[in-house]
C-alpha cells in the first residue's frame, strides 16, 4: 500500500532538536530536523532519497550537513578508536574466514585465501561496521565471551551477527576479485592482484567460489528476510558494474546516475548488511531502517571520497593505481562537478581517454574548477546523514551500547577525512 506517514522515533537529537523518520509514497526514506514536527519542504525530502537533486542550492543543504557534524561534537566524547572496540572479535573473524574459504583443490585454495591472508585483508571496515553496530542496538558481547557463564541466547545472536560480517566480507572480496578482472587491474590492497598473479580465469573462479561460500553460510542463519536482503545485494552489484560498464554518452555525464549506480556498487552491501543486523536482533522496522539509513549513507560517502582519492591520491596511499577512473572512461562526481562549471569539458569526455592528451585536458578543467571541493560536500552531506541516524536510535543507557554508537559517529568522520 501506498501512502506517506511521519514516524517519530523518540530520541533527542544533536543540538536538542529531534530527527523524523520521514516515508514518501516512492518507499524512498528521509530526515529532516525541526524544533517543531512541520512537514519538510520539497528539497529537504530529496536529502536521503536514491535520487538525488543536484544544483547551485547545494551550499545551502551543505551548511545544515555541516552544523550536524559541527554540533555532534558531544556525541563522540570519550573518543576511543573503532577497531579497537572490536579488534578481538575481528581477530577470530579473521580466522574463521580463513578456514571457511579451504577448497579442496590447491589451486583454488590459494586464490580464495589470496586477499584473506595476514596481511593482505585490507582495515576490514564492513565487518567493523557490522559489529559496532550489532552492539549499538543493545546486542552486547558475553563476558566472557568464548567460555563461562553468559546469556545463552545473547551467544547464539551473537555469533549470528558475526555470520553476517563474515558473508558481507565474503561478498566484497569476492566483488574485488571480479572488479580487478573488468578493469584489468595489476594491484590490489598493496600487492599484485589475483588476476595479475593468476590470471583471469583463476581469479573469476575464486570470486565464484567466495559467493558459493557466502551463500552456505547465508543459508545456515535460516531467515528469509535476511537471506532475501543480501541475496539482493549480489543483484545490486553485477547491476552496478554492468551499468558502469554499458553507459551511454548521456548516462556518463548524469549525477543521478552515477549515484544510483554508486548505491548498487558500493552502499547496497554495507547498507543491507547493517539492516540483517538489525532484523535478526527483532528491531522494529523503523530501527532496521535507520540501521539501514547509517550504512547507506556511509557507503555513499566512502565511495565519494574513494572517487576524490583518485585523482588527488598517490598509487603507493592507495594500493592501486591512482587516475585509474578516467584512464578507464569511468566520469566521477569530482569531473562531473567540473563539467557543470566547464560544459566543454562534455566534449572532452565524450572522445574518451585514449589520448592522454584528453586526459590531461580534463584534469586541467578539473584542477580549475570546484569539483574536488564539491564531491567533497556531497560526501560530508552523506557522512552527517548518516551521523543522524544513529542520533535518532532510541535511547539507551549501556554504556557499551553508548561506546559503539559514538565509534560509529566516530567511522564517519574517518570516512571523510582518510586519504587512503
Amino acid at each position: 500500500m501506498l501512502f506517506s506517514r511521519i514516524s517519530r522515533i523518540q530520541r533527542t537529537g544533536i543540538n536538542g532538536c529531534r530527527w523524523f523518520l520521514f516515508h514518501r509514497p516512492d518507499h524512498h526514506h528521509q530526515f529532516f530536523r525541526s524544533e517543531n514536527p512541520l512537514p519538510p519542504t520539497e528539497s529537504a525530502q530529496k536529502v536521503l532519497g536514491c535520487r538525488e537533486t543536484f544544483s547551485r542550492d547545494l551550499p545551502a543543504l551543505h551548511g545544515f550537513s555541516h552544523d550536524i557534524h559541527h554540533q555532534s561534537s558531544s556525541i563522540v566524547e570519550e573518543q576511543q578508536d573503532p577497531f579497537s572496540l572490536v579488534a578481538d572479535e575481528l581477530s577470530l573473524l579473521a580466522n574463521r574466514l580463513r578456514s571457511m574459504v579451504v577448497a579442496e583443490v590447491p589451486k583454488l585454495a590459494s586464490a580464495a585465501e589470496y586477499l584473506f591472508k595476514m596481511g593482505a585483508e585490507g582495515k576490514r571496515f564492513r565487518p567493523t561496521v557490522l559489529l559496532l553496530m550489532a552492539t549499538a542496538l543493545n546486542v552486547s558481547v558475553p563476558k566472557p565471551y568464548l567460555s563461562g557463564p553468559g546469556d545463552v541466547l545473547t551467544k547464539e545472536l551473537r555469533a549470528r551477527q558475526q555470520s553476517i560480517a563474515e558473508i558481507t566480507e565474503m561478498i566484497h572480496v569476492a566483488s574485488l576479485l571480479h572488479d580487478d578482472v573488468l578493469d584489468d587491474a595489476d594491484t590490489r590492497r598493496g600487492i599484485g592482484s589475483l588476476n595479475f598473479v593468476m590470471g583471469n580465469k583463476l581469479a573469476v573462479l575464486a570470486g565464484d567460489f567466495l559467493l558459493s561460500r557466502a551463500c552456505v553460510a547465508l543459508a545456515s542463519l535460516k531467515n528469509t528476510e535476511v537471506v532475501s536482503l543480501l541475496a539482493k545485494v549480489v543483484e545490486h552489484l553485477v547491476t552496478g558494474e554492468t551499468m558502469q560498464m554499458t553507459t551511454t554518452s548521456q548516462q556518463r555525464c548524469s549525477m543521478e546516475y552515477y549515484m544510483q549506480k554508486t548505491y548498487y556498487k558500493t552502499a547496497s552491501l554495507i547498507s543491507n548488511s547493517c539492516k540483517a543486523i538489525a532484523l535478526l536482533a527483532g528491531q522494529t522496522a523503523e530501527v532496521a531502517m535507520l540501521a539501514y539509513e547509517y550504512g547507506r549513507n556511509l557507503g555513499l560517502a566512502f565511495q565519494l571520497i574513494d572517487d576524490i582519492l583518485d585523482f588527488t591520491g598517490t598509487s603507493a596511499s592507495l594500493g592501486k593505481g591512482s587516475l585509474s577512473d578516467i584512464r578507464h572512461g569511468i566520469i566521477t562526481a569530482p569531473m562531473l562537478f567540473a563539467m557543470e562549471e566547464f560544459p566543454q569539458l562534455r566534449a572532452v569526455v565524450d572522445q574518451g581517454f585514449d589520448d592522454p592528451a584528453n586526459v590531461d585536458l580534463a584534469l586541467e578543467y578539473l584542477g580549475k574548477s570546484g569539483g574536488i571541493q564539491r564531491a567533497r560536500e556531497l560526501a560530508t552531506k552523506h557522512a552527517n546523514l548518516a551521523v543522524a541516524a544513529i542520533d535518532s536510535l532510541p535511547d539507551s543507557d549501556d554504556e557499551e551500547v553508548r561506546k559503539s554508537r559514538r565509534a560509529l559517529v566516530d567511522l564517519t568522520q574517518r570516512v571523510i577525512t582518510r586519504t587512503k
